[in-house]
C-alpha cells in the first residue's frame, strides 16, 4: 500500500471508561448508596501529537483519570446528583490541565432499593430491584474569556420495564396484502422505557460554573420525568404507543422550564394470547384471553423527540 500524507486527525477523545464506584453516605444513621459507572474523556489540540508523533508529553494517564473519580467522590457533596458530580469532574480536568479543551463525562447510576424488614425500611440494607438505571452525559468545553460552555447536557432513564394488562388498543392501521395482525380494542401493553431529556445551559464564567448548574433541580426533574412516564403509561387509554409517548414527553417539557427536548425509545414487548381452541374448544382469544405467550423478537420500536418551541427555553 502506498503511503499518503493527505490525511489529518479530524477529532479525538480519550480517557477512562467503566470506572466502578460505590459511595456510601453515612452522615445519618440511615445510610444511602450511589453505585456508579463513570466514563471521563478528554479532548484538545494538544493531544494531537500523541496520535501523529507518538509523543505523550501532554497525555494525562487514564489511570490518573480513574483515580480522580475516586478522590473527588470522597470529597464531593453532590455525588447523589449525577449532573452536578459530572460537572465537578469536568470542571476539575479543565481547571487542572490548561491544555485540555473539552471534558466529556458520562455517569450511570445503578439502582438499589432499601430493604423492608418487619414492615419498616432498613437503615443500611438494600436490594437490586431491577436493571433500570439513571444516567447523565455532560460535555463541557473551555470557552473564550474564561467561559465554560456546556456543549451538551442530557440525562436519562434506561431499562425501565413496565406492563399493563388493559387500557391499550390498536385499531384503524393500514391493511394491505402484507397485513396479518388483527385489530384489537384491548391488549397487554409492555415496553422497556429509555427516556432522555436535554437541558438548556448558557455559557458562564468558570468561577460561577458550579453554582450555575446547582440552580437546576436535577433530582426533582428526574423523579418527575419518571413519575410522569409511569402515570401516563398506567392511566392513558392508549390508542398507540406513539400517542402515549407524545403525552409523556409533552407533559415533562411543560413541567420544567429547563428542558429543551425530551426523547423516548419504546420497544414493544409483545404478549400474544395462546389459541387453546385445539384443546377441547377452550376459549382463550379476544375477550376470553388470560393466558399469553411472551415473544422477545422481533419487536416494534417506537421513537420520538418532543422539543420546546425555539426561543421559549429558560434563561438561567
Amino acid at each position: 500500500m502506498t503511503a499518503t500524507t493527505n490525511v489529518f486527525l479530524d477529532k479525538q477523545e480519550y480517557g477512562k471508561d467503566k470506572v466502578r464506584l460505590l459511595k456510601v453516605h453515612k452522615d445519618t444513621k440511615v445510610h444511602r448508596v450511589d453505585d456508579l459507572t463513570i466514563r471521563c474523556l478528554l479532548s484538545g489540540s494538544a493531544f494531537t501529537t500523541s496520535y501523529t508523533e507518538a509523543s505523550n508529553k501532554r497525555v494525562v494517564a487514564t489511570d490518573s483519570i480513574k483515580n480522580t473519580c475516586y478522590v473527588l467522590a470522597k470529597s464531593s457533596k453532590v455525588v447523589d446528583t449525577l449532573e452536578l458530580f459530572a460537572g465537578e469532574l469536568a470542571n476539575h480536568f479543565l481547571n487542572t490541565y490548561d491544555w485540555v479543551e473539552g471534558a466529556h463525562v458520562t455517569i450511570i447510576r445503578h439502582r438499589w432499593a432499601r430493604m423492608i424488614i418487619d414492615g419498616k425500611p432498613h437503615n443500611h440494607s438494600f436490594w437490586r430491584d431491577g436493571e433500570e438505571t439513571r444516567q447523565t452525559d455532560l460535555f463541557v468545553k473551555r470557552g473564550p474569556n474564561g467561559l465554560r460552555t456546556v456543549v451538551a447536557l442530557k440525562s436519562a432513564i434506561a431499562g425501565l420495564l413496565v406492563l399493563k394488562t388493559t387500557g391499550s388498543s390498536f385499531e384503524d392501521f393500514v391493511r394491505d396484502e402484507y397485513t396479518t395482525l388483527a385489530e384489537t380494542k384491548d391488549r397487554i401493553l409492555s415496553t422497556c422505557v429509555d427516556a432522555t431529556w436535554e437541558f438548556h445551559v448558557p455559557a458562564v464564567k468558570t468561577e460561577h460554573f458550579a453554582s450555575h448548574l446547582a440552580q437546576i433541580p436535577f433530582n426533582n426533574i428526574y423523579d418527575s420525568v419518571r413519575d410522569v412516564t409511569c402515570k401516563t403509561f398506567a392511566e392513558d387509554e392508549s390508542a398507540s404507543v406513539q400517542a402515549t409517548l407524545y403525552k409523556m414527553a409533552t407533559q415533562s417539557i411543560q413541567n420544567w422550564k429547563w428542558l429543551d427536548r425530551v426523547s423516548y425509545a419504546l420497544p414493544n414487548k409483545h404478549f400474544f394470547a395462546v389459541d387453546l381452541s385445539y384443546f377441547r374448544g377452550t376459549k382463550n382469544l379476544q375477550e376470553h384471553a388470560d393466558v399469553y405467550q411472551p415473544l422477545a423478537d422481533p419487536s416494534g420500536l417506537i421513537t420520538a423527540t418532543v422539543a420546546r418551541a425555539p426561543g421559549s427555553h429558560a434563561r438561567l
